[in-house]
């Protein structure tokens, strides 16, 4: 102890230093600290840590502690390991910490009270070590990382698959599942789905977002009032219940905050995409409680397919892929059916003369055509605007009692350049317009509307709320009793306007007689002339045809009550057994209203009507210890057995029960060994149950690139039964007093009945894919049977296409409805190592973490066959990984690390590369002269601006969403300070 010791005046204090008090905050660090008293541990913690702790030897004389073991990030560490000794901690200046005796009631020197440390992975307190991996990544981790919002650094965590439930994707067509309607980002973890990762926020449930309410949307949250992440990467359906199949997130919000914090960040790529984000927290404390208020504000501009030229134009020929350009263009294309590969041909390109339409016979070539990207100038990065705002507050009432309530509040509105309106057109020589290249009196036109309407326009809105009161009550030794009553509620709206009303399009055509009931006359108003490129038509007619529009809006609710019992049942020779026993009563909703005024003469209004479920669970953990301090022998340092189990009652489809076995194995100090075992499970939504069924119609790529017109069936299941998986892990975390960490974990799933719409995850691949044949009925025009089942289809109320395309013309009918259809079995190994060198009065800290998986393995039902689908567009790929190093001399920081994404295949089995990028983090802390908590910080992603691999991707754009984005470089600044 004597190198800790300092005197300042007649004081005694001591200051306890590890590798350097520059490296306060670090990601989570595991820790192996022994029981006993506290001014023995405070060395040790000091040295894993890298924190400066200040104290006097009277300050913490007599006290004791319970000890650390596992992974913390610091703070956390720290507040755990004074637990119950009477002291608290405050922060003097960055990387510095005092302790001092936390005051009574009637002291007039109010100090911070410690409140209980939220532990992901447990029902219990003070559990060290866990059974399952925990990644946790506290507030300056996330700073460092250079993202603008917890979503961002979350998204990009190795263990995460970016290919559904964000924006890059829905916005770039990769997402399969099509319920991101409000441009929500969600955690997709193993690429097991975003329903499938359970997120929690202060380890309360979230209500779902989207057209399916399946996931929860973290971008809703302001980021600055988030004090770490935890990502339990286990199954956890025994102690969370349904949804927590492929893991756990839960977002922590700071509990307690004395001042204020202004934060400033500006951003921008290339080409645009720039973001501002302001936010400000203010909090305080009393003796016997403490609040805080924190407010965030976020816009971002869009970023445009054209301002990147392997997604500008759909021809990627020049990067030696393919022409995904289609005959649907402005100008159009005379066409004909081929009912040799069921889909359109082009026989004349239409080309207008220097009227700016085509007016003879002359102004067609025969055998060309017009080609153009059905998503020419759409934007792939959307513009929104950010509101988000959250508080909390705590009182204790004596000495056992403690009351909080938190609320949080976000509304976020978005918009972006969606794809322009194309169809088919039948047109007669009674449209005064008509001109026919080889004499026929109609013609069947491709056309697209981009150079009429220009591009069609997608905006809503998101509104999340959620509010939580509880209150725990502390009986004594070791035992206490918490609840609380959560409501959470989402609303989101979405609306795509500028499209073409069918209907009316018929009648400015001069298919249709005009309508009386409209103030629009085709003799008076001019018709809709389909043989120019755009300045052909007045703005009556396209004022008349383009006010087509639909909208969604839906809401989803989750209301929930809680009680928790936990404690010391008794004392083993190991230690304490503690057991954990609780209940949960949950009641989750879900309406939807949409409208549509796309082929019909009025707007047609669906409502579904609410549907809500009601669940009843229990729940209890047991931790065993069954050698500990007291009874360590050689080889047997430590020893745990953790037991849980968990029993939901649905009132929709019945019950379901979910263990979990723990084992934690320490044989020498610096080497835990761990594994669990368990099963999850995830519910329907309640769309996924009831939503009705409709009918839509969709081009579908043939082998030859050609495009087939299909039937498009889909709705809920009623039948859908529940999802369920087996999950278990094993590893290992090994820590030397040198700062070395090591650690691996790995992990296996087996995920069965999964619910999937198999069609639409894979639709541009539905008529070659092998496993998707049981989805897919093709027609044979010449049966008559078939053209029935067309004509019932295409004849039902609402379907937007009308009678616009003869039954003749399609090609397949697509079942695209939910069904527990498919199984996924997944294994990996997740690595993690990190080891601190100290250069003088610095300290370099080189760390690395990795995601590598063994295989991925799909069955789409039971009858298909199983394929290994790893290293596949869609599909997560074999390895990603993060790695470099961070440093910190005086009041100066850096951080640069290199992110990898391994090789994979497309659906052809070409190669599509690795994509390698760095991100640079540079920050600035002056100590002193008016600058005490200032810090500027500027960061820079994708440092070397590397372009994402080139895939040949059927959607025209020339990368996969899934693995990299099409930002680029993006340099961001930001300042914080503290008050």
């Amino acid at each position: 102890m004597s190198q800790y010791r300092y005197l300042a005046g007649a004081l005694a204090a001591v200051s306890v230093t590890a590798i350097s008090s520059a490296v306060a905050a670090q990601e989570a660090r595991p820790f192996s600290i022994a029981p006993g008293a506290l001014a023995d541990a405070l060395p040790v913690f000091g040295a894993q840590s890298g924190l400066q702790i200040v104290y006097t030897p009277e300050t913490v004389a007599g006290a004791q502690t319970a000890g650390l073991h596992g992974p913390y990030e610091p703070l956390a560490g720290l507040t755990r390991l004074l637990a119950g000794s009477g002291l608290s901690w405050t922060q003097t200046r960055p990387g510095v910490f005092v302790l001092r005796r936390m005051q009574s009631a009637a002291s007039e020197d109010p100090t911070t009270q410690v409140e209980d440390v939220i532990v992901t992975g447990t029902l219990l307190k003070g559990s060290g070590e866990l059974a399952s991996p925990v990644l946790v990544l506290d507030r300056d981790a996330l700073d460092r990382r250079g993202r603008g919002t917890v979503a961002e650094v979350l998204t990009d965590l190795p263990q995460n698959y970016q290919g559904s439930g964000t924006p890059g994707a829905l916005l770039a067509g990769a997402d399969g599942s099509g319920s991101n309607g409000v441009v929500a980002t969600g955690i997709n973890l193993r690429g097991l789905g975003t329903d499938a990762t359970l997120v929690l926020v202060n380890g309360r449930r979230l209500a779902g977002t989207g057209f399916m309410a399946e996931f929860a949307d973290v971008s809703a949250l302001p980021s600055a009032a988030v004090e770490r992440v935890d990502v339990l990467l286990d199954g956890a359906s025994a102690l969370y219940g349904a949804d927590a199949v492929a893991g756990v997130v839960n977002i922590i919000m700071r509990r307690a905050f004395d001042g204020q914090e202004s934060r400033f960040r500006v951003s921008a790529a290339e080409g645009g995409a720039e973001t501002v984000q302001a936010s400000h927290l203010a909090g305080t404390s009393w003796s016997s409680g403490s609040a805080l208020l924190s407010y965030e504000y976020q816009h971002q501009n869009p970023l445009n397919a054209r301002d990147r030229a392997y997604t500008a134009t759909g021809d990627l020929r020049p990067f030696g892929g393919s022409d995904w350009r289609g005959i649907f263009s402005a100008p159009g294309n005379i066409v004909d059916f081929d009912p040799g590969i069921g889909s359109y041909v082009a026989s004349f390109a239409i080309r207008p003369n220097a009227t700016g339409a085509a007016r003879t016979p002359a102004d067609s070539a025969a055998g060309q055509a017009n080609l153009q990207a059905p998503s020419f100038g759409v934007d792939l990065s959307p513009e929104l605007e950010r509101h988000s705002v959250y508080g909390r507050v705590r009182q204790s009432i004596g000495d056992r009692l403690d009351l909080t309530a938190d609320v949080r509040f976000s509304r976020r509105t978005y918009g972006f350049d969606n794809v322009a309106a194309a169809t088919i057109l039948e047109v007669t020589d009674a449209n005064p317009f008509f001109v026919s290249p080889n004499g026929q009196t109609e013609h069947t036109i491709a056309y697209s509307f981009l150079g009429d309407l220009g591009l069609t326009r997608q905006s809503g809105s998101s509104r999340s709320v959620g509010v939580t009161a509880g209150a725990s009550y502390d009986f004594g030794k070791g035992w206490s009793l918490e609840g609380y009553l959560s409501y959470a509620d989402e609303r989101g709206e979405a609306a795509i306007t500028d499209r073409v009303n069918t209907a009316r399009l018929d009648e400015a055509l001069g298919n249709t007689p005009d309508d009386p009931a409209t103030a629009y006359s085709a003799a008076r108003d001019g018709y809709f002339n389909p043989f120019g490129a755009g300045a052909a038509n007045g703005s009556a007619v396209l004022d008349f045809i383009g006010a087509g529009y639909s909208s969604e809006l839906d809401r989803s609710r989750a209301m929930s009550a809680n009680l928790l019992l936990e404690g010391p049942l008794t004392t083993l020779p190991g230690g304490d057994l503690k057991i954990a026993v609780g209940a949960q009563w949950r009641n989750e909703a879900f309406e939807t209203r949409s409208t549509s005024f796309l082929s019909s003469l009025t707007p047609i209004v669906t409502e579904t009507p609410q549907r809500d479920r009601t669940i009843a669970a229990a729940f209890a953990e047991a931790r065993l210890p069954l050698f500990g301090p007291d009874n360590a022998r050689p080889g047997l340092r430590r020893l745990e057995l953790s037991v849980a189990g968990r029993i939901e009652d649905y009132d929709d489809f019945g019950t379901t029960s979910n263990p979990k076995l723990g084992l934690v194995w320490s044989p020498v100090a610096d080497l835990t060994f761990r594994g669990s075992w368990g099963t999850s499970f995830r519910a329907p939504a309640l769309p996924q149950l009831f939503d009705e069924s409709a009918v839509g119609a969709t081009l579908v790529p043939r082998a030859d690139g050609s495009r087939l017109l299909a039937i498009y069936l889909y709705g809920g299941n009623p039948d859908l039964k529940p999802e369920t998986a087996e999950t278990w892990t094993a590893g290992f975390d090994y820590r030397r007093a040198n700062g070395l960490q090591l650690s691996a974990s790995y992990f296996n799933t087996r995920f069965e009945n999964r619910i999937a719409q198999p069609t639409n995850e894979n639709l541009s691949g539905v008529l070659t894919d092998p496993s998707l044949a049981p989805f897919v009925h093709l027609i044979d025009p010449a049966n008559a049977a078939d053209l029935a089942l067309v004509q019932s289809y295409i004849s039902t109320p609402g379907f937007v296409f009308g009678n616009l395309f003869p039954p003749s013309t399609y090609g397949a009918v697509l079942d695209g409805r939910w069904v527990n259809a498919a199984s996924v079995a997944l294994s990996g190994l997740d690595l993690a190592a990190a080891y601190p060198v100290t250069l003088g009065e610095a300290t370099v800290t080189f760390d690395a973490t990795a995601s590598w998986l063994f295989d991925y393995r799909t069955q789409t039902t039971p009858a298909a066959p199983t394929l290994d689908v790893l290293d596949q567009v869609g599909r997560p790929t074999r390895l990603r990984s993060r790695a470099g190093a961070s440093t910190r001399w005086r009041e100066y920081s850096a951080d640069l690390h290199w992110i990898h994404v391994s090789d994979y295949a497309d659906a052809a089995g070409r190669r599509i590369e690795s994509w390698d990028t760095a991100d640079l983090s540079l920050g600035w802390s002056p100590v002193g002269g008016g600058w005490d908590g200032l810090t500027v910080a500027l960061t820079v992603q994708n440092l070397f601006d590397r372009d994402p691999p080139f895939y040949d991707n059927p959607t025209g754009y020339g990368f996969d969403p899934g693995q990299a984005n099409l930002l680029g470089r993006v340099a961001a600044f930001q300042l914080t300070r503290r008050w």
